[in-house]
């Protein structure tokens, strides 16, 4: 009776608690309504990646638990996503279909309340940004063991868009079937990426059975919805989606698997204060220039993350370069820094300043 009592008035106060948050949110949705036609009559962009971060520091660093802090950015990514909705309709394209990590990815930086729209290839979700039929677009451009997307590079080439954010996401592939049983299976289907971080595992549990390259991995898990013959590597979202259950969880042969997204939009996102700039260019055919194009870095101490080169298609064995830099292409130094680069380049590109992925 004792413990019938307790319980009762712990769910009591639980519904209080409830009843103030309730509150708290229509008292923040008026104030983002405000914003909203601030920003609109200043023409200022809905979507300000560097106070989104402002807000998720300021509230994990505020947090003394027991909530935890990946429970709580989860709560706020969605409330931050409901509340930009309030603001303006945010349309997002990312490279598709439905229950690939491009789409896990998409959902995680925007939350559920934006309208995420699945394109066929990178050069779609380019297409849809530069038309104006998306704000945005959430594109793969690296994975830490399979090395870039080429696709994503090639496109940067011939587009003005720029990169407005980037999210990490921590990849585990599954193995999907219909039945769930490991004896059944009698071909496997899968993204060509996925298979090949997954290339050891395959080896020494399903040596004898083939597998076969298919456009994606939400695909691949339609594929075994209708066969049961049939498996997929696939995310745990594309057991959900697909009605499918898991014959093996986390098949992926490296623990730190993870793969970088890009977010690109018409405009530069504005200075965070962590950020992080991505250009691309192309150099004259000299003596030490790759040592000169560095050196304007160097001398600055602007750390370099990341340097990859891709061939120029309308020309043999001549190169672009792409770059990443800590800094905002705003700040002094960088600037600077990229108007030396010039001195020695036939041409120099800057796709984006943006807030760095911690």
């Amino acid at each position: 009776m004792i413990k019938d009592k307790t319980l009762h008035d712990l769910r009591h106060n639980i519904d209080k608690v409830d009843d103030q948050i309730l509150s708290l949110l229509n008292k923040r949705a008026s104030l983002v309504i405000q914003v909203g036609k601030l920003k609109s009559s200043e023409c200022r962009d809905f979507y300000v990646p560097s106070r989104e971060r402002e807000i998720f520091e300021r509230l994990t660093a505020r947090n003394n638990g027991p909530f935890t802090n990946k429970g709580l950015k989860s709560v706020f990514r969605e409330i931050i996503s409901a509340s930009l909705a309030l603001e303006a309709p945010m349309k997002v394209a990312f490279f598709g279909p439905k229950a690939t990590f491009t789409h896990m990815a998409a959902m995680e930086h925007f939350g559920l309340s934006a309208e995420l729209v699945a394109q066929k290839s990178i050069p779609a979700v380019f297409e849809d940004v530069e038309k104006g039929r998306a704000l945005y677009g959430v594109v793969p451009v690296e994975n830490s063991t399979e090395g870039m997307v080429s696709h994503t590079l090639d496109m940067f080439m011939e587009s003005e868009i720029k990169i407005n954010a980037e999210v990490m996401l921590e990849i585990h592939h599954y193995l999907l079937s219909r039945t769930g049983s490991i004896e059944e299976i009698k071909m496997i289907n899968s993204h060509p990426q996925p298979i090949a971080q997954c290339r050891n595992w395959l080896a020494d549990n399903l040596p004898d059975v083939p597998v076969m390259d298919v456009a994606s991995t939400a695909v691949a898990a339609q594929m075994a919805a209708e066969d049961s013959s049939s498996a997929a590597i696939a995310s745990e979202l594309a057991a959900m989606l697909y009605d499918l259950k898991v014959v093996e969880a986390r098949i992926e042969d490296q623990v730190n698997n993870f793969t970088r997204f890009l977010v690109i939009g018409k405009g530069m996102a504005e200075k965070s204060g962590d950020d992080k700039t991505s250009l691309m260019f192309s150099v004259k055919d000299d003596v030490g220039i790759l040592y000169r194009m560095l050196e304007p870095f160097s001398k600055r101490g602007i750390n370099l993350s990341k340097i990859e080169s891709r061939p120029l298609k309308k020309k043999a064995w001549e190169y672009i370069f792409f770059l990443d830099f800590a800094g905002h292409i705003n700040d002094p130094i960088v600037s600077e820094a990229v108007q030396e680069l010039k001195g020695c380049c036939q041409f120099v590109k800057v796709l984006g300043s943006y807030p760095r992925t911690k």
